[in-house]
């Protein structure tokens, strides 16, 4: 190895225990986990003031995921994450000036992020100075003028990196990005880039638009539902309830996903008599365990037999009318499936031909599918043509464009689809930036910016010097973490606006400023009287929020502010157009103007105040012609490389815990699981352990199998004996992200590939090894 890449030595979880994982999800016990959570971040008293607010028509949009409101909202319109997520924005827990006075930044890197995180709400501006080892207290003033300050002496606008995580609203993400254009740079990298770029790039391609085409009522009326690499208990637990409402009404599910999800098992809906103490619903009717990075496959096994049961009893299978008048390319599609080689499905899938057959059957018995998807498909080097091959199969039977059908990909972060829709987007449409221009009377630049990939490249090799982050995680969240820590400190001046600490803070610039902003929990209250921001959810409906909670600390402001703030220092009257204060006195400013410039958002102001706020079109589900070049839907021809493990190697995929919404760590349990205590643990099959001579509760390096000669080592885990797909493991991220080569990336997305990452299981110390192992040998 010409280079080596090792994770810092973890501190030891002696408190972690392993049981049986569990079969059902929610329940009393999710009822219990959630009084719980609540109980020690906000107390009894402001946990009920804060929880009948969420997600309701007057109240405030969970900070968590991204899954619609029904039309008819319950009293307790959330889940057991939902509650953790606003736990930790509402917490009494507070980060100050004293804080950092008391804790240097070379100790808080020795923090796991659960410790940062469970520190509370930062309280005021801090920065560090070059070659300081603390953050100090700032003025917001001071703070705006020395990013001004430096975002000018900048050679080229490209040399600043502007990245926005999935929170932010409509409002702050449409200024942002006024702000960035207006500075000359399309430098605007996002956690979609990290997440669900693959959907979008695969649905622009085949359909003309990125977003799903499913509303939540499809669900209902569906005959069959298709869920496929996600695990909806963990990261989407209210679509259990929609898919508990499903199933009452007649539907089939399907799950298809390397690991046995609890949620996707047996719900037991605590909202409701059965799911307390009665039977609760099992909800897959089928479960299909593909191995990782086998969905391609399966999909073009699926489509292949569909099309051989057309040739077998021809005007049965396939939707002709469907095929003839509203897409392209069957025939080529239909000629490359035929050349199917069904050894490469069966290597890629690890499924039987009769697993393949049942699901088929399912199928031919169906009238109205639609397929649900998340990072399980999104996160490989082929995501791309995966989320194409299920495009194909959804159009060979008509299955878009009727009620019951369609594509859902299933957002993570609450307004990350909504952010894109504002225009956070390095790559922006033509026709985006000539509306820009015409409201502004601005020329934005044209040329393509930097996604986050290219982003980490860019501060790595001096190519850009100043790094802003409004929200997430930037280093916790990216690939590669020793080369995303390194980029981050090779910057001149880094800026993170937030609500809580994070390991971002700690990889800083030669400056560093952290801005803390108000949460969506909280009341923002500006010159003209107290805001609403929106958000749009994960099937593409906007609604209001409004927080109702007093701020955190008198010091925070607005992300609408932060963003006027650092324009008005940086800009200054050179576009007089840009009216940054009123946009931050009344952010029904700020909506007006997205009314002109982005299509659907006519009427924008009025429409949101509406109870229910309002849905965008969509031409795959409200339209005949699609706005793709030839106005049709594309079936697409998508190569099967079946990838290959070497002798000795194992397919991990990064996943997430229950106690855990992306790169914050609720707590130290996985209950769906099994795992207390700790998170440091590779969940292998046994059978995989037996021929690897190795042992449940044995400790092992995770060490990376990669082209470029960098040896990337995640040290110290645990091994779990687990029912997941042979040659296949599983294990939590960010702990495993020093895994995922900055290099490998998905083709046509560049979305680092997190689900399929080759890796060999090294004992931690040769003693550690079982008795009878040492034996056997």
């Amino acid at each position: 190895m010409s280079e080596r890449t090792v994770a810092e030595q973890p501190a030891p979880e002696p408190e972690l225990e392993v049981g049986a994982p569990k079969r059902r999800a929610a329940g009393i016990p999710g009822v219990l986990a959630s009084l719980k959570h609540a109980n020690q971040q906000m107390g009894p008293v402001r946990s009920v003031a804060t929880l009948r607010k969420v997600n309701q028509a007057h109240g405030f949009d969970c900070p968590g995921c991204a899954w619609p409101e029904p039309a008819e909202r319950r009293l307790a319109e959330f889940c057991e994450n939902g509650v953790k997520a606003v736990a930790e924005e509402a917490t009494r827990r507070r980060v100050d000036a004293a804080f950092f006075a008391q804790h240097p930044i070379s100790e808080l890197r020795t923090w796991t992020e659960h410790e940062l995180s469970q520190r509370g709400r930062l309280t005021e501006p801090v920065v560090k100075r070059p070659g300081a080892d603390r953050y100090e207290p700032i003025g917001w003033d001071d703070a705006f003028t020395l990013v001004g300050d430096h975002l000018r002496s900048l050679d080229s606008p490209d040399r600043a990196i502007f990245y926005t995580s999935g929170r932010t609203s409509n409002e702050a993400a449409f200024a942002y990005q006024l702000f960035v254009r207006a500075f000359g740079t399309n430098n605007l990298p996002d956690c979609s880039n990290l997440c669900h770029e693959s959907s979008g790039t695969a649905l622009t391609e085949t359909l003309g638009v990125g977003k799903g085409s499913v509303r939540l009522e499809d669900l209902q009326d569906a005959d069959l539902i298709l869920v496929v690499g996600q695990n909806p208990g963990t990261n989407h637990p209210r679509m259990l309830t929609a898919l508990r409402h499903a199933k009452e009404r007649g539907a089939r599910i399907v799950a298809v996903n390397p690991l046995p999800e609890a949620g996707l098992l047996h719900f037991d809906d605590p909202q409701t008599v059965s799911g307390l103490v009665g039977k609760g619903t099992p909800l897959s009717d089928r479960y299909l365990q593909v191995r990782v990075n086998g969905d391609l496959a399966l999909f073009q096994a699926v489509n292949a037999a569909l099309l051989q049961a057309e040739a077998d009893a021809p005007g049965t299978v396939l939707d002709h009318d469907f095929i003839r008048d509203r897409t392209t390319g069957f025939e080529a599609f239909a000629d490359a499936l035929r050349h199917l080689d069904r050894d490469d499905v069966d290597a890629a899938t690890g499924l039987t031909r009769d697993e393949v057959a049942g699901l088929v059957a399912d199928v031919l018995e169906a009238d109205r599918i639609v397929v649900c998807w998340a990072m399980g498909l999104t996160q490989h080097r082929n995501s791309v043509a995966t989320i194409r091959e299920v495009v194909n199969f959804l159009l060979l039977r008509g299955n878009l464009g009727r009620p019951g059908t369609g594509v859902c990909p299933v957002r993570g972060h609450s307004n990350v689809q909504g952010d894109r829709t504002m225009g956070i987007n390095e790559k922006p449409p033509a026709a985006f930036l000539d509306a820009l221009r015409d409201e502004f009377g601005f020329e934005p630049p044209r040329d393509h910016g930097t996604d986050v990939v290219e982003a980490i490249r860019a501060l790595r090799d001096g190519n850009a010097e100043v790094f802003v982050a409004m929200g997430g995680n930037f280093v916790s969240a990216s690939p590669d973490t020793a080369a995303t820590e390194a980029a981050l400190s090779n910057a001149a001046l880094t800026v993170q606006i937030s609500t809580k600490l994070n390991r971002s803070h700690l990889m800083t610039g030669e400056t560093a400023i952290i801005l803390p902003v108000l949460g969506r929990t909280e009341r923002d209250v500006q010159a003209t009287g107290e805001q609403l921001v929106s958000v749009e959810d994960s099937m593409g409906a906007v609604h209001a929020s409004r927080g109702t909670l007093d701020p955190a600390s008198p010091h925070l402001r607005s992300e609408v502010a932060v963003v006027a703030g650092m324009a008005r220092a940086t800009l200054g009257d050179d576009t007089p157009a840009l009216d940054w204060d009123g946009f931050e006195a009344d952010y029904a400013s700020i909506r007006d103007h997205v009314s002109r410039v982005v299509p659907g958002f006519e009427n924008f102001d009025r429409r949101v105040r509406m109870p229910s706020g309002f849905l965008l079109p969509h031409p795959a589900r409200d339209a005949d012609r699609l706005p793709t070049a030839t106005g049709r839907a594309a079936f697409t021809v998508n190569d099967l490389e079946v990838l290959r493990v070497p002798p000795g190697c194992l397919l991990l995929q990064t996943v997430r815990s229950h106690d855990q919404y992306n790169t914050t760590i609720y707590g130290l349990d996985d209950r769906y699981r099994g795992i207390r205590g700790g998170r440091r643990v590779v969940f292998v099959h046994p059978d995989d352990l037996t021929d690897l001579d190795l042992a449940d509760g044995q400790h092992v390096d995770l060490v990376g199998e990669w082209s470029d000669g960098v040896e990337r080592r995640a040290p110290s885990f645990r091994v779990v004996s687990y029912p997941t797909a042979r040659g296949c493991a599983a294990a939590y991220f960010p702990e495993t992200n020093v895994l995922v080569p900055l290099d490998s990336t998905a083709e046509g997305s560049n979305t680092p590939t997190s689900k399929s990452v080759i890796v060999r299981l090294e004992p931690t110390d040769e003693r550690d090894r079982s008795p009878s192992r040492r034996a056997a040998r």
